[in-house]
């Protein structure tokens, strides 16, 4: 059968359909990608564990937004709750003081809150290590000087390294604040005073805080300040991403202007010429 078909194109008999063999083929290897990533996508999900517990709501978190850049009054605050709260345990060994000038704050603030902190430095001319004030370029230092001593104080367990936290979490902003506002009623026995907030996560069961603005220190106002610092502490490059998005549309929009005037030019005389046969013998 083959050898005959051949024959009949050979000879001009029966012409092939070229385009509904290219367009079978399309729809066979749309048919293979489809299987392929929906046999991926049941894979990935088959080896995750985040089903067994119960999934946090999606918030409205301002960054999601495509022209919106992060709330740098609420970053501020949440480097408060950070400073004042998290960092007795949890550490940010990825972030440097300097990373904060013109985040959080002015570089001056910023030079006065490394100097509080004593950092060691050495060896000096003698060989000894010493300890100084700390600087702009110091990093942010840990609560603990080792994973031991962290185990130690924690029971057994480590407090993981904030940096990353969000980008490392499936859902990462809204599983932060959905735990952080875990809070629940005292038990009998803990009587809280006021401006205190109960949660068995944090040592004594509450949490005390005041904002320097003024801003009233609820329990999601505290857990919305600080995601919104550790999403920031996580993507850095956050803001900077946002603006060349910007540029890039606007320069792409004029390029495809452009673009469009130029084929119109190009493709004008080809749209408007005629062709016309004209025989180079007059028909008998």
């Amino acid at each position: 059968m083959a050898s005959s078909l051949g024959r009949v194109y050979k000879f001009g008999l029966l012409k092939p359909n070229y385009g509904a063999l290219f367009n079978q083929l399309i729809a066979y290897l749309g048919v293979a990608a489809g299987s392929i990533s929906a046999l991926i996508w049941t894979l990935d999900q088959s080896v995750k564990a985040h089903d067994i517990v119960a999934h946090p709501p999606t918030y409205k978190w301002g960054f999601y937004k495509i022209f919106t850049s992060l709330d740098h009054r609420s970053l501020r605050r949440g480097w408060e709750v950070y400073k004042n709260v998290c960092s007795a345990c949890h550490s940010l060994d990825f972030l440097c003081y300097r990373h904060l000038v013109g985040v959080t704050h002015t570089e001056d603030e910023v030079k006065a809150l490394a100097e509080e902190v004593q950092v060691q430095d050495g060896p000096d001319e003698s060989g000894a290590y010493f300890m100084r004030p700390g600087k702009i370029s110091d990093k942010i230092p840990s609560p603990y000087p080792n994973e031991e001593a962290a185990r130690a104080a924690n029971n057994g367990a480590y407090p993981p390294d904030l940096t990353y936290i969000i980008n490392a979490m499936h859902d990462g902003e809204n599983y932060v604040f959905s735990l952080l506002t875990g809070y629940c009623d005292p038990p009998a026995g803990i009587t809280l005073r006021e401006g205190q907030y109960f949660n068995p996560y944090f040592v004594g069961g509450a949490l005390v805080l005041e904002y320097e603005d003024g801003t009233p220190a609820s329990a999601s106002q505290v857990a919305k300040d600080v995601v919104e610092f550790l999403m920031w502490a996580s993507n850095i490059e956050f803001d900077e991403r946002k603006r060349l998005t910007i540029k890039l549309l606007g320069v792409s929009s004029a390029l495809l202007l452009l673009c469009i005037y130029w084929k119109r030019h190009k493709w004008s005389t080809i749209k408007n010429t005629k062709i016309l046969f004209t025989p180079t013998q007059k028909p008998k």
